[in-house]
């Protein structure tokens, strides 16, 4: 990237975040990473032109939610300000979030006839959701009203709104084939002074699970689904309950203007509620069948009027959950064509970093606490020896192991846009 700015001027700054993208030699691809497995000369030319090291978004060996490591990877704290999942969730499909809503992340699910869960996403259902969220939407249970939305594929939204509620309590959610869906319970001792509001909310949330329950496995759409061989999206099992928490706007923080392209409810929902821009883009699916050359065309857009873009591009999550080494591989292949697009248009005036959010290794199915690969460039930007842009390559690069906390303030340095410290 070359540079024809004055040294001391502002630059730009791009986060690219791919989702779940670290992971663990896998036998199945010659015991290499999907990362250094795959074929990535876009990414590998990138971190050769600038600086490299890993990070751990939240701290050594802690296993990072998406949402925690984004408040993270934002520059904030996520002990400080994360109260749950739900509210981000649902700002992100553009539910109303008010003052005393408590909100949960929820799947569509398949359970048998004994509540055993058999499949936590319903066979990944596409369609047919939306019917199916209608007959939850508008219920009330105990004088509190059911506010129910889908999102993408089998993910979903609920709301409790009314009198008297907390998050203090424990999923409906198992978090696994094969038992049962759970009965929530305060996550607060009896003694506690919300310990019955804490109660309630259970109550009303086991109440709300098994009308959806009853409601879906009658539903026609399901109906249709068994009929067809697919699995009946037939239980709503709800988590990460959480009310509104007061984090401040990114624009206070730093003074930037920024924005988020992403196609996940959950980041387009963090970024919302800091105060980022979410343009729309037509395709941005959060799933594997995204369109990435839009996102990439959405970056270079939203880099013409912000100060601060974040990509997050959510795909290698998802293999990574299915345990699919080679279709992660492929998958980073894919990106890197597209980023290689995108670095040939980006210009010269941008501080980018390319990194993740976590690792999902394909062997555990689920976010662990390795860390992620990160490599930065851009104007005035010290290059070092690194010419992979991999897992145990990046380690040995001149950033050396950081905290997702710290990525933020090291950027703003570089874009000159940080505040001294001290005379």
């Amino acid at each position: 990237m070359a540079e024809a700015l004055k040294p001391g001027d502002a630059r730009k700054i791009l986060l690219m975040v791919l989702d779940g993208m670290g992971d663990r030699p896998v036998k199945e691809l010659g015991s290499k990473t999907p990362l250094q497995y795959a074929a990535k000369r876009a990414m590998d030319k990138f971190a050769s032109e600038g600086t490299c090291g890993i990070m751990d978004t939240i701290g050594r060996g802690i296993r990072p939610g998406s949402d925690t490591a984004h408040l993270a990877l934002l520059g904030y704290n996520p002990y400080e300000v994360y109260t749950g999942r739900g509210p981000f969730e649902a700002l992100g499909i553009g539910m109303d979030v008010r003052a005393g809503d408590v909100a949960f992340r929820c799947n569509f699910a398949t359970v048998d006839t004994r509540m055993v869960v058999t499949d936590r996403r319903a066979g990944r259902i596409r369609e047919g959701t939306d019917e199916l969220g209608r007959s939850l939407d508008g219920m009330e249970i105990d004088g509190v009203k059911i506010l129910f939305k889908p999102a993408v594929e089998h993910r979903a939204v609920l709301i409790l709104r009314g009198k008297g509620l907390c998050a203090k309590v424990t999923d409906a959610d198992p978090h696994s084939e094969g038992q049962k869906v759970h009965e929530s319970n305060p996550s607060v001792n009896n003694n506690a002074t919300d310990f019955k509001d804490a109660e309630f909310t259970a109550k009303v949330l086991n109440k709300f699970v098994l009308e959806s329950y009853k409601a879906l496995n009658a539903h026609l759409v399901n109906k249709e689904r068994t009929k067809n061989g697919e699995l009946p999206a037939n239980i709503i099992l709800p988590r990460g309950a959480g009310m509104a928490p007061h984090i401040p706007k990114i624009s206070d923080r730093y003074g930037m203007k920024s924005s988020c392209v992403a196609g996940i409810s959950l980041v387009k929902g963090i970024c919302r509620y800091v105060g980022m821009e979410i343009p729309d883009v037509k395709g941005a699916t959060g799933g594997t069948d995204t369109d990435l050359g839009a996102k990439m065309k959405a970056v270079l857009r939203e880099l013409d009027k912000n100060d601060f873009v974040l990509l997050n591009i959510k795909a290698l999550d998802i293999f990574g959950h299915d345990g699919d080494a080679k279709g992660k591989a492929a998958y980073i292949g894919k990106i890197d064509r597209q980023l290689k697009f995108l670095f040939s248009n980006i210009g010269e005036n941008v501080v980018v970093a390319l990194t993740a959010d976590h690792s999902t290794p394909v062997s555990v199915r689920d976010h662990s606490g390795d860390p992620v690969p990160l490599a930065i460039c851009g104007p005035h930007v010290r290059k070092d020896v690194i010419i992979k842009y991999d897992e145990v390559s990046c380690a040995s690069g001149a950033l050396g192991r950081i905290r997702g906390m710290d990525l933020l303030p090291v950027m703003l340095d570089l874009a000159n846009r940080s505040e001294k410290y001290g005379a």
